[in-house]
């Protein structure tokens, strides 16, 4: 896509040269700023050249992803020992409506800014309870669950001239059993909706809802819950959305299937009998 009112591209090598000026947008992989016309774009500012380590180990055993990491070098991580929730990087991208040329471009960062409510990298942060480390213009950090991040389809509350520098995964998440499920109404369709649920070390459960609602539902339980509880609560979350894609009603139904069937899978790593915890 030609970007006509463009007049001038330019290459961040510091923090000082991060920051958009005032007609100015980031570009990371690009993949979303040149697919449509940018009429109130008026220069680039490309954060290829910062040298982020795509990669980097945090003190509680997480793992720190560039905001320019691309979705093919997160997918192509190698096993770590003990992280067990490692095969969601896979499944989530793999929601990501894409081709594996657009994986070697787009980056996790740029997903999660554009926000939208079918960004796999939201689903996998999500599901991970990562955290966005943000650099502001006025030379602060702030750090922010990316599922507080997303407000809306599209939205999210990054402040002018704000930048996403990282996302944090921590350690606790990654060492979790996890379930992954997804669903569209084409064979190769934009997701309806991606629902997660993970088991922590200590027996706590987390489930989440994505691309289903508007911005992301978090569910989270001290153990692993009674089949009634976890469909009461999907089915009165807030935020699920009708567009030619999916009615709002065939989200919420259909998140909840989901969710109940990750239920049953995760209790073979819990031992909960789901006979007994049915009627719980």
């Amino acid at each position: 896509m030609d970007l006509t009112a463009v007049s001038h591209y330019r290459f961040a090598r510091s923090r000082d040269e991060v920051f958009p000026a005032p007609g100015e947008q980031l570009v990371a992989g690009g993949t979303w700023v040149f697919s449509e016309p940018q009429p109130a774009t008026t220069g680039l500012v490309d954060l290829s050249e910062m040298g982020w380590a795509p990669v980097e180990d945090l003190p509680d055993g997480g793992l720190r992803i560039a905001a320019t990491c691309t979705i093919a070098h997160l997918v192509a991580l190698g096993p770590r020992p003990g992280f067990h929730a490692q095969p969601l990087f896979a499944q989530c991208a793999h929601a990501l409506l894409a081709s594996f040329k657009i994986w070697n471009m787009a980056t996790v960062g740029g997903n999660i800014c554009r926000s939208f409510a079918a960004a796999s990298m939201v689903s996998l942060a999500t599901a991970l309870d990562a955290t966005a480390h943000i650099w502001s213009p006025d030379d602060t950090d702030r750090d922010l669950p990316v599922a507080e991040l997303v407000i809306g389809n599209g939205i999210n509350i990054l402040g002018p001239g704000e930048v996403l520098r990282a996302i944090d995964f921590p350690g606790h998440a990654l060492r979790a059993r996890t379930g992954f499920r997804k669903i569209a109404l084409a064979e190769l369709g934009r997701s309806g909706a991606v629902v997660t649920g993970r088991v922590d070390e200590d027996g706590s459960t987390v489930f989440a809802i994505t691309a289903a609602t508007e911005w992301p539902t978090v569910l989270r339980y001290p153990a692993l819950p009674a089949r009634e509880a976890l469909h009461d609560d999907i089915t009165a979350a807030s935020g699920y959305y009708t567009d030619p894609l999916g009615s709002a009603d065939w989200r919420r139904g259909v998140s909840a299937v989901l969710a109940e069937e990750i239920r049953i899978e995760l209790s073979g790593w819990t031992g909960v009998d789901m006979g007994d915890r049915a009627g719980a």
